[in-house]
């Protein structure tokens, strides 16, 4: 792996970041010819100041660098440089992309990638809605994006996972530091299908100021990102404003206008982000997604789990009392004056039949996707 030791040095520059990599490596082609050029030459690149050009000139290639590249190849991940065919096309064409990518499973350059994101505190609905969105994306071969965050970007990547398709996961730590550490199997199982990616060191913790970083490379990879439960001072908001300034589409999926968690998603509409009920909604906004590989493994993946045609007249009005936000059951009981044993038996068979479920703390709900 002596061809990394440039990238790694050039990424290790004083002053010299994404953006200016990019110029260099646009200008010079390669970290080699960057630290062979003359001072005149490095000087004709927008950005560069004497300062900096004698920073490259004096670099050189340190222990810590060589034992950053041992660990990649000793831990059998990959490096993905921005002049490899790996490199994901869509990443190319942002301002600063990352000089290289760390890889942990099967990075691919399909630009035919949505990217799902939203809050680590999301309600049932929220949780519900996302994987159903991102089964029947995952069952048309669109890989999904995510962050691999607790709350909607766990669901987004378990839903892609449901659907047996590719999910990329964009760490805002090293991939020798698992962020959360509860993601641990989910992290094995995403690079067993599809990639777990980061820019930062394999031992870089999970910083407060990476995941602004981080959110660029979820917005940039993909064609296009949905956002799921965000409030007005969400993070997810950050990755929807760099979306629309790379020029890729923003989709925001609505929740009760009574939840505070759904204001921030509720705001993107009102600006023009695309509503987004159904997968259908994402391919109207994206026709190129539906290329002649697409929709092999699910016909209708909106289809319902199951029918309530079945239903006794006792569970069936159960079921309609029921929405989509969670009810606690002392007020279920309130709410229809019926006796709480026969309707915790009630909400059992619901449970069972797959078209009510539950949250902790006695919370129901309907299942996303029943009627």
């Amino acid at each position: 792996m002596e061809f990394l030791l440039p990238w790694f040095a050039l990424k290790n520059v004083p002053g010299v970041g994404n953006l200016l990599s990019k110029r260099l490596l646009d200008r010079f082609q390669s970290p080699d010819a960057i630290f062979s050029a003359s001072s005149h030459d490095l000087l004709l690149v927008e950005g560069m100041s004497q300062g900096l050009v004698s920073a490259i000139q004096h670099q050189k290639i340190s222990d810590q660098i060589k034992r950053e590249i041992d660990l990649v190849s000793r831990k059998n991940y990959k490096i993905v440089t921005l002049t490899d065919p790996d490199y994901p096309d869509l990443l190319l064409q942002i301002p600063d992309p990352p000089p290289y990518l760390y890889v942990y499973g099967s990075l691919e350059t399909d630009t035919r990638n949505i990217s799902v994101v939203g809050s680590r505190n999301a309600t049932a609905y929220g949780i519900s809605t996302t994987q159903r969105l991102c089964t029947g994306l995952a069952s048309r071969e669109i890989t999904i994006v995510s962050g691999m965050a607790l709350g909607i970007d766990t669901a987004a990547h378990q839903g892609a996972l449901a659907g047996k398709g590719k999910t990329i996961a964009v760490l805002g730590s090293g991939l020798e530091r698992v962020y959360p550490s509860e993601n641990l199997n989910l992290f094995h199982q995403i690079a067993d299908s599809g990639a777990v990616i980061s820019e930062f060191s394999l031992l870089a913790e999970p910083d407060a100021y990476h995941f602004p970083a981080r959110n660029r490379i979820i917005s940039g990879i993909s064609l296009g990102t949905v956002i799921v439960e965000a409030t007005r001072k969400s993070g997810s908001l950050i990755t929807a404003r760099l979306a629309a300034e790379q020029n890729r589409e923003v989709f925001a999926v609505p929740g009760s206008i009574h939840s505070f968690k759904s204001s921030g998603t509720h705001n993107l509409i009102k600006q023009g982000a695309k509503l987004v009920e159904h997968v259908q909604d994402i391919f109207d906004e994206l026709p190129v997604l539906l290329s002649p590989q697409g929709g092999k493994r699910n016909t209708n993946p909106e289809e319902p789990v199951e029918s309530t045609q079945r239903l006794s007249l006792d569970e069936a009005f159960v079921f309609k009392t029921l929405g989509p936000y969670p009810i606690h059951i002392d007020n279920l009981v309130r709410k229809i004056e019926i006796e709480p044993g026969k309707l915790s038996s009630i909400l059992l068979k619901l449970e069972l039949q797959g078209i009510v479920q539950q949250a902790p703390g006695k919370l129901f709900s309907r299942r996303e996707g029943s009627f």
